[in-house]
């Protein structure tokens, strides 16, 4: 396979900027290439320490620093910065390996089998009683392959989030959405009810939300939704959203150079 590589810099140095494009001001389609990196459709795309950012602010709604379309690629040590939906992984398989990926709703978004593996994860402060959520999965059917998983993360707060805002691990985008949070530190920014509901849907009665061997102040499990699909996973289901089982990393990670864990 040969690689499409963009590489610059140290680690979340290097930048990639969109400006002040915003939803409410252009449609749909042209926001969309005034704000995403349309390059990232390459199979095997290798991104590595470079960081992109969407410097449109809190209040100017979808501002998206980074949408990736690429099967079998990386994001190794890169920053990705923003505010609502920051990154977009929209289909295809991506492992993203000890990036710094920030922002307020929907910050991670989209329908593609990913796996954020030590990764740090940051939850900003938005607009005024806008509450945070790290994930909108995507996916439309319960037959595909598709979801996001977080295994050995951090998920925090940047500097400027205040105390009273409420954070959560994610809420369903679409009716089937899918989202793991497993060997994670979770620390108290993440809302005892750990996921919050769609306003205007019932996904959350069809979407698959598990969570397995986390650990820190938000992990505590005791509050946790009680939705159909809201699953405490056992090692045995747990290991099928590892990178070798979810990602088939097995196959293709090897030849990047890159040092990954393949299973718990």
């Amino acid at each position: 396979m040969v690689n499409n590589i963009l590489q610059m810099g140290h680690m979340a140095r290097g930048k990639a900027e969109f400006g002040e494009c915003m939803q409410s001001e252009m449609p749909s389609e042209e926001c969309s290439e005034a704000l995403e990196l349309k390059a990232v459709d390459a199979v095997g795309f290798i991104a590595c320490n470079i960081s992109f950012e969407n410097t449109a602010g809190p209040e100017k709604d979808m501002a998206v620093a980074l949408r990736s379309d690429s099967d079998l690629s990386i994001f190794y040590r890169c920053g990705i910065y923003g505010y609502q939906d920051s990154l977009y992984p929209h289909s295809k398989r991506q492992f993203y390996k000890e990036c710094i990926i920030a922002g307020t709703v929907d910050f991670i978004f989209g329908d593609a089998t990913a796996v954020f593996q030590s990764c740090q994860i940051l939850a900003k402060q938005g607009t005024l009683r806008q509450k945070n959520t790290i994930t909108a999965q995507g996916r439309i059917d319960p037959g595909e392959s598709t979801g996001f998983s977080f295994q050995f993360c951090n998920i925090s707060a940047d500097y400027d989030l205040k105390a009273t805002t409420e954070t959560y691990l994610g809420r369903p985008w679409r009716n089937f959405s899918r989202t793991i949070f497993m060997e994670s530190h979770l620390s108290n920014v993440i809302d005892p009810k750990g996921w919050l509901e769609m306003d205007g849907t019932h996904y959350s009665d069809t979407s698959t939300y598990c969570e397995y061997s986390n650990f820190g102040a938000g992990a505590k499990l005791d509050n946790r939704v009680k939705w159909p699909g809201y699953y405490i996973l056992d090692e045995r289901e747990a290991q099928e959203f590892s990178v070798d089982k979810f990602i088939e990393g097995n196959l293709w990670l090897p030849s990047s150079g890159i040092n990954y864990t393949g299973g718990l």
